[in-house]
């Protein structure tokens, strides 16, 4: 029987989608695919566009029960809120109410053929916002005006901190990492007033090179990404006697079996 490799699944919209190209010499997917090379295959269904009711709706089909030699979700990584947070607009139809964002949320993580895998669950808070710049690209695109407001998004990423709380999965909070490394990087900002990209501040700051288009991330954010997300991934291999190849899926050459008649051969 064949042997599959365990995965570790990248679940969300287009911040994870996106999460698989290289910018500036970075990529988020393949700095995780290296860090747990021969271990785990990370498998990206990062999805453009799409709100939880979407995600929910297309989950039997993205994720099969698991099966005798077939792979198994380890890890499953959820990030979705940045369309779900979108006003209604007669432009925009992504719109998820807030309650029924964290209800769908709940049901992804509690589904039962997430459930069948027994991964551990990771919710990722969505990134901030730079409502002033995104609000430029929205005028420009022909909506009446920004799809997306910084506090509104805002409201989602503590959506997203209660329901993990709620489950009892771990969160990953980006949106603060990137929030609290655009504040130490925008000199003479005051944190206690309105948000960095908020038009009511008025100062986009260092968000300017972290979200290029004010809602998707530059590779320096994806780096920060990662960098929140490593800790969580190993556990499995740290610490073990040879923990170089622990793990491994395959074993290392020196103990990997010959054809028979082949290693006689050798002798």
């Amino acid at each position: 029987m064949a042997v599959s490799y365990p995965q570790i699944v990248l679940f969300g919209d287009s911040l994870f989608q996106a999460a698989v190209e290289t910018v500036d010499g970075f990529s988020f997917q393949a700095a995780l695919q290296f860090q747990c090379s021969r271990r785990f295959d990370v498998v990206n269904r990062g999805l453009s566009g799409y709100n939880t009711s979407n995600a929910l709706r297309a989950l039997p089909q993205i994720f099969a029960e698991p099966v005798p030699g077939g792979p198994k979700i380890g890890y499953l990584f959820i990030l979705f809120g940045a369309n779900d947070a979108c006003v209604p607009l007669a432009t925009n139809h992504q719109h998820v109410t807030l309650d029924r964002f964290k209800a769908n949320l709940a049901s992804i993580i509690t589904h039962p053929t997430i459930a069948a895998h027994k991964p551990k669950i990771f919710l990722v808070t969505p990134p901030p916002l730079d409502e002033i710049r995104l609000t430029r690209l929205d005028l420009a695109a022909g909506h009446a005006s920004a799809t997306r407001h910084t506090r509104i998004s805002a409201a989602y990423s503590e959506a997203v901190r209660q329901v993990a709380a709620q489950q009892g999965v771990t969160l990953v909070d980006l949106h603060k990492a990137l929030m609290d490394t655009a504040i130490a990087k925008t000199p003479g900002f005051d944190p206690s007033g309105p948000a960095l990209g908020d038009p009511e501040c008025g100062v986009r700051g260092h968000l300017e090179h972290m979200l290029p288009d004010g809602l998707h991330m530059s590779a320096e954010s994806y780096r920060i990404f990662y960098s929140i997300v490593q800790p969580h991934v190993g556990s499995e291999w740290e610490g073990a006697p040879d923990e170089e190849k622990a793990g491994y899926v395959f074993p290392d050459w020196r103990a990997a079996p010959w054809l028979e008649g082949d290693e006689q051969a050798q002798s």
